[in-house]
């Protein structure tokens, strides 16, 4: 008779070997006999443990033995040894079993929300022994809707090295010396384009010795990726731009001629892939002038110096039946000063073209993971457009300003909530992703063929490889320590989904997109916000971008982010100029399905 029995979180071994051990925790309602609390080969538990039976010796474990786990979550961990200082690797994996009362669609969330508090930084238990208590207790105390867990942990063979997490240009630059390099020169004077930099500026920013600096950027004048200008400056060529004016003022334009959609990017790469999107390209770069010689750079003998944040570059051609202007952010790091100056230069372009009525911020961005369900799953190559959780319609972008800790351990996030009035952007959007989930006899979308076009057009560029990178270059990683961390196995794709991923193809999802370095430098704390506002995406932080785009009354617009990194999109360089092919294909695909101006 059941009426005797009461329910306990009961833990018995399944096997065990020289390398490897499988235990099974589960849910049980049984009868417990013991005298002075146990049996044979059997451990009660009491006080704050009471409700624990633990099984000694390994046994049958009879229940659901046959059917098969219904999600399965699969992680490495790189511990230090206190003792050796080595490293030491060993796979985990836990099999997942639900009681009936959950569904199939909440049992991802629940799976995933167990294992982000079991890895916990801030508790991450040391053993063997802490990490199955841990699994017992947040079984028996917080997850009632998990009826059994599978745990296999196999000692793997130690790594070479403890795998490395890159880090962001600002925290690169915390108390570390910058390495000079022909490439870090050359990154630092396209994140500036088409602001010149100085070699001052780079003398007395990074620590750099004048002469080592002078011999780097003739190398780089050498092979015709940088020019000199006045004062000492540098900027980009960009060879792909055959028609480039410079200029102290954008000249009249025709009607028919003046652009209805602005595109803005942040990175060079990203411009390099959003123009490769455009047809009948002229370039024109503003300066600031300081009055006129016969200097050797420029056009029409005009003589520039350029101040932060005032320097502009526009791209102008046609995506289909509209005219386009494609800008790049002048950007000289992720300060607040440079966040802001972004928003004038986009003050700027707007007041420029006083046509454009819609508007793209088109980029890379962070990809948030999500470990157990394949289908919410954000990977790198993946492309992320803006677009409001089904809960509400509050906003498509979200800026989070601060993160305040309660007593009780919930944290209160202090917000700005961007939308735009009209949603028409992300109704397209949400099209493209329905044609390209229902693909019928292999044809591909037309942003998967733009992709493909793009990839051709950029194939000759020497310093940015737009390919795809290596499948097994896309790393999971979670911080669990000062030193510690553990890779975590991508969700794999269920048995029954049509929406299946290959190779070089990546996805897209639409959620809102956040930023703020506050939430995006910390692996839990970016997890509980995306949680919480729906976001699969941030970027580095375009907040005061999007409020100059609607301070301008301009109603539509939408922010697309290809995944580079699982951070902000700042890290991983490997996958940026790809990602942001990616962004800038369904950025195509959008523009091409939207109705032709009318205002011509």
């Amino acid at each position: 008779m059941d009426d005797n029995k009461t329910e306990h979180i009961v833990m018995t071994p399944k096997c065990k070997t020289e390398k490897s051990t499988t235990l099974v925790i589960e849910r049980l309602k049984i009868e417990v006999k013991t005298e002075n609390g146990n049996e044979h080969n059997v451990h009660v538990a009491g006080g704050d443990h009471k409700g624990i039976v633990i099984n000694k010796q390994v046994t049958n474990v009879a229940e659901g033995e046959d059917e098969p786990g219904h999600l399965c979550l699969q992680f490495r961990v790189f511990l230090v040894s206190v003792q050796t200082g080595k490293h030491t690797q060993e796979s985990r994996t836990l099999r997942f079993w639900f009681v009936d009362s959950l569904s199939k669609s909440d049992q991802p969330s629940v799976a995933q929300e167990f294992f982000k508090e079991l890895v916990s930084p801030q508790e991450f238990p040391r053993d063997y022994v802490g990490f199955i208590k841990k699994i017992i207790k947040l079984m028996q105390n917080k997850y009632p809707n998990i009826k059994k867990l599978e745990v296999e942990l196999r000692q793997l063979d130690e790594p070479v090295t403890l795998p490395s997490r890159p880090l962001s240009t600002d925290e690169s630059v915390m108390g570390l010396k910058v390495k000079l390099t022909s490439e870090k020169i050359l990154e630092i004077i396209e994140s500036a384009y088409p602001n010149p930099i100085t070699i001052d500026n780079l003398v007395k920013d990074y620590g750099w010795e004048t002469s080592e600096v002078e011999t780097i950027l003739k190398e780089l004048q050498d092979k015709g990726t940088v020019k000199a200008m006045d004062h000492g400056a540098y900027t980009r060529i960009v060879q792909q731009d055959t028609q480039i004016q410079v200029v102290k003022q954008m000249p009249t334009m025709v009607s028919s001629k003046q652009p209805t959609i602005a595109i803005i990017t942040a990175q060079y790469c990203e411009k390099l892939a959003v123009d490769s999107m455009i047809e009948n390209k002229e370039t024109f770069v503003r300066y600031t002038t300081v009055g006129t010689s016969n200097s050797t750079d420029g056009v029409d003998g005009v003589r520039v110096t350029c101040r932060f944040g005032e320097s502009n570059v526009y791209t102008l051609g046609n995506i289909g039946a509209h005219r386009i202007v494609s800008t790049k952010l002048p950007t000289v790091g992720h300060t607040r000063e440079a966040i802001t100056a972004a928003g004038n230069t986009t003050t700027r372009l707007l007041g420029t073209f006083q046509k454009v009525d819609f508007v793209f911020l088109v980029g890379t961005g962070g990809g948030v993971p999500h470990y157990t369900d394949y289908n919410k799953h954000v990977r790198l190559g993946d492309v992320v457009v803006s677009y409001p959780t089904l809960q509400n319609k509050k906003y498509t972008y979200i800026y989070c300003e601060n993160a305040k800790l309660h007593e009780d351990g919930s944290y209160f996030f202090e917000t700005k909530e961007y939308c735009p009035p009209n949603l028409d952007l992300q109704e397209i959007a949400a099209s493209l992703k329905e044609q390209t989930e229902n693909e019928i006899n292999g044809t591909l979308p037309p942003w998967k063929l733009y992709l493909k076009d793009g990839l051709n057009s950029l194939s000759n560029q020497p310093e940015h490889d737009f390919k795809a990178p290596p499948e097994e270059s896309d790393k999971l990683y979670m911080a669990i320590g000062d030193r510690d961390v553990i890779e975590v196995a991508h969700p794999t794709a269920p048995a029954d989904s049509t929406d299946t991923r290959s190779i070089g193809c990546p996805r897209i999802h639409l959620a809102p997109v956040a930023s703020g370095r506050r939430i995006a430098r910390d692996d839990q704390l970016r997890q509980k916000f995306a949680g919480r506002f729906g976001a699969l995406a941030f970027d580095p932080e375009m907040d005061a971008v999007v409020e100059s785009i609607l301070g301008n009354c301009r109603d539509s617009f939408a922010v697309i982010r290809g995944i580079s990194d699982y951070k902000d999109g700042t890290r991983i360089k490997e996958w940026q100029p790809f990602a942001s092919l990616a962004a800038a294909s369904v950025m195509k695909a959008i523009i091409c399905a939207m109705d032709a101006p009318t205002n011509v």
